[in-house]
């Protein structure tokens, strides 16, 4: 398939399929995979599931629309749609800035657990010994494991947004079911695996407060890639003929199915095998392992997983690294080849505290900050960058995005972009009523009430905390 490149040193998108297969590709990584299980195991299961759903439908699909919107408006990254639509210095830097910062040092420590993913592919089949404390303290793995990562992120990223991007997400994307649906099976099929289906399929809505919509929601911005400043540069790719009113919703469907679709992989295994699914981030590296070493077979079950693991970590990879790269094409001219290269090597230095900070290094493994609403410390490089980068400013990017989109540039604006290429999205019918009611109303006050719960003030009214 042929790039189109227009003078600018943009490209586009060479089929909508390609298009939601990238956008689904963003949205689906290790936040479904590796965080979504341990989340839905400390917050009850089943009645978890049901409110993120909820908050994917309701929330997280208008607010792909008004990203998406905003990109394909303005045919820019993120800082040159903000800058083009007359954006203020509070907007350009809590909302431009802040969101290309997210993705740059989101991905600074991503690369540090992807490089994890693919120890772990040999580790499996090695049969080698030794605790996930004793691997990723070791810098000789961690750091040359990270480069690798990293370098196959910016050669993807080489290809252009047809060529490279598109043409990945084609292959990972449909891959990374199958290896799903693989693992799925397998687990499925183990004595005590309907233990599992049960606390996951069943809510128990005595569990569900206001915190489980508050961590669903988190949980909605983190997995879709809203407030990264990715799909305002995905959408800046879109030709005026594609509808983005059902690209948004495929891929709000694609990220909440893979999200689900890893429950099945996870908990019955870790039912049928008597142990925790409130284990928290050490489900994936310390419990699922011992799961496949006893299971037959497991050696190369617990492979593929982790290869799932890896092509999941990499179809979003792609789309952080496009954000800074595209803000150089953009606005300083550089060639794709460049700018791609220049953040990657950005990135490989940035990371490398992250990848010494489990063990490897003291300064950065004991380094911590603990701000008054805080419960506990962020202890490490990396834990200290995700407590920022990839919890707390997301949901501020993305707040202030809507409020930009709806108040300042206007939501008949969008309403007018979304018409583009959607016979049934007309200003006036009753879902471009609606979307405008979400995202002028519903949106902001639901990602303040996260915003102030982060920040303690919600603490009363969310279950103490």
């Amino acid at each position: 398939m042929a790039v189109n490149v227009s003078s600018d040193n943009r490209g586009q998108w060479g089929s909508k399929f390609g298009f939601i297969m990238a956008a689904a590709g963003s949205a689906v990584g290790l936040g479904n995979i590796w965080r979504f299980p341990y989340i839905t195991g400390e917050n009850g299961g089943g009645a978890f599931v049901l409110v993120y759903i909820l908050c994917v439908i309701l929330v997280g699909v208008p607010l792909l629309f008004t990203e998406m919107g905003l990109g394909r408006m303005t045919k820019k990254s993120t800082i040159g749609a903000f800058k083009d639509t007359g954006a203020n210095p509070v907007y350009m830097g809590a909302g431009a800035i802040l969101a290309l910062g997210v993705s740059f040092f989101v991905l600074s420590y991503y690369g540090n657990i992807a490089g994890w993913t693919i120890g772990y592919i040999f580790k499996m089949l090695s049969g080698s010994e030794g605790t996930f404390t004793e691997f990723a303290a070791n810098p000789a793995y961690t750091i040359p494991l990270m480069g690798v990562f990293v370098v196959a992120t910016v050669l993807i990223v080489l290809g252009g947004v047809s060529g490279g991007i598109e043409k990945a997400a084609k292959f990972l994307m449909p891959l990374l079911f199958v290896l799903i649906l693989v693992v799925a099976i397998k687990g499925l099929t183990l004595e005590g695996a309907m233990k599992g289906v049960d606390f996951y399929m069943n809510p128990d809505f005595s569990k569900i407060n206001a915190n489980t919509f508050l961590v669903a929601l988190g949980q909605a911005f983190f997995s879709m890639s809203i407030g990264w400043g990715i799909m305002i540069t995905y959408g800046s790719y879109l030709p005026k003929s594609a509808n983005i009113v059902s690209s948004g919703v495929w891929v709000g469907f694609m990220d909440a199915a893979v999200a689900l679709l890893a429950g099945f992989m996870i908990f019955p295994a870790v039912f049928a095998f008597g142990k925790d699914p409130a284990s928290g981030p050490a489900l994936v590296f310390e419990i699922l392992p011992e799961v496949f070493n006893s299971m037959g077979g497991g050696s190369i079950i617990g492979a593929f997983f982790f290869l799932l693991l890896l092509v999941a970590a990499l179809t979003s990879s792609v789309s952080m690294l496009e954000v800074p790269a595209s803000y150089f094409m953009d606005e300083k001219k550089w060639s794709r080849k460049k700018s791609a290269w220049t953040v990657g090597i950005m990135l490989f230095i940035v990371g490398v505290p992250s990848a010494l900070s489990k063990g490897g290094n003291d300064f950065f493994t004991n380094m911590s900050v603990q701000l008054p609403w805080m419960e506990d410390p962020a202890v490490g490089f990396q834990d200290i960058l995700d407590y920022f980068f990839g919890t707390f400013f997301i949901v501020v990017v993305a707040l202030v995005t809507c409020i930009y989109v709806a108040w300042k540039i206007g939501s008949e604006k969008i309403v007018g972009e979304l018409e583009e290429g959607s016979e049934k999205f007309r200003a006036g019918t009753l879902k471009a009523k609606g979307f405008v009611f979400f995202i002028k109303f519903v949106c902001p006050l639901v990602i303040l009430a996260v915003l102030l719960n982060m920040l303690g003030v919600f603490g009363f009214f969310a279950g103490g905390g």
